[in-house]
């Protein structure tokens, strides 16, 4: 949002205070959850107005991180502050307990939370003070269930974890499997994976068996995806990313219809939620509305088509 970016900058040049920029996130997080709302969206989120990138909102709460400069996030135009953990990382409090109750606050639908994993936060910072990948998985694990367990205490009924990086390093699925049922321990909340910019061929098997209710993929970035499904687990929900959240064209409710129609060959409609391929700040607002409104009207008319 325009108002959004021109508020960071003022903030980052000193001419406007902490408070005023909350002030205009506040704002703009309530305009997004209500386009999301407007669009016909059942599950919406806080739009991550107040997250610089996925990494740097957790690392900045977490004790022992530092924050570094700017580097590419996997093989987008977009960068993001690279963490470091300069010594042992350590829980302080919650990081994102506080917007997701300001976001129940201002919405008429349910509010799912999310956290970035333990797997991809790792993987996308520096090792500092741990000496390979897995300890400071290892470490992180525990710090992101107390995170999850809090928004639970909140109220969060849905709680997704975000972990693209997986798919970019699937020699690491022993690693990946371990952190995945760590920090989902204790939490009785509806609990989410996601994957998203590639397909999930070659760990399949070992991703439909991970301890979480819905499992989500990306079917743009991984076309593959279609056939990979076959063997997917009847007792999971699939969340299904079926528009482009990287491209502005605009999808055509046949081709939204038509993607549905092949996914619930292999998953009832009742067990998917329909998605886009990732989050939607890849794209101007304009789009990303139009995009939300063409998914909805895609999905009714599939579940008319499919009844």
């Amino acid at each position: 949002a325009p108002s959004l970016r021109a508020a960071i900058s003022r903030y980052d040049a000193g001419h406007i205070t902490g408070d005023e920029l909350h002030r205009v996130e506040d704002e703009v997080t309530k305009e997004v959850i209500q386009d999301q709302i407007d669009a016909g969206i059942d599950l919406v989120t806080d739009g991550q107005i107040r997250w610089d990138d996925g990494q740097t909102y957790f690392a900045r709460g977490i004790k022992g991180f530092t924050i570094n400069g700017l580097i590419r996030y996997f093989d987008t135009n977009t960068y993001y502050r690279h963490p470091i953990p300069e010594k042992t990382l350590q829980w302080q409090e919650p990081i994102s307990v506080e917007d997701y109750e300001f976001a129940v606050a201002h919405s008429a639908r349910p509010v799912k939370a999310v956290i970035t994993g333990p797997y991809t936060l790792a993987r996308l910072s520096q090792l500092g003070c741990y000496g390979d990948l897995s300890s400071l998985v290892t470490a992180l694990v525990p710090i992101l269930n107390r995170e999850a367990l809090a928004l639970q205490k909140a109220g969060a009924s849905v709680i997704q974890f975000d972990e693209p990086a997986i798919l970019k390093h699937k020699e690491d699925l022993d690693l990946f499997a371990e952190s995945v049922k760590g920090v989902t321990r204790g939490v009785t909340a509806t609990t989410a994976v996601y994957t998203y910019f590639r397909d999930v061929s070659g760990i399949q098997s070992r991703l439909f068996q991970l301890p979480v209710d819905i499992i989500g993929m990306d079917f743009v970035g991984g076309p593959a995806n279609f056939d990979l499904i076959k063997d997917f687990p009847t007792d999971k929900m699939l969340g299904c990313g079926i528009v482009d959240a990287r491209n502005t064209r605009l999808e055509s409710v046949e081709e939204i219809v038509s993607a549905i129609e092949r996914v619930s060959q292999e998953v009832s409609l009742d067990r998917l939620y329909v998605n886009p391929s990732c989050g939607l700040d890849y794209l101007p607002r304009r789009n990303a509305r139009a995009k939300l409104a063409r998914l909805v009207e895609g999905v009714e008319k599939a579940r008319e088509a499919l009844s």
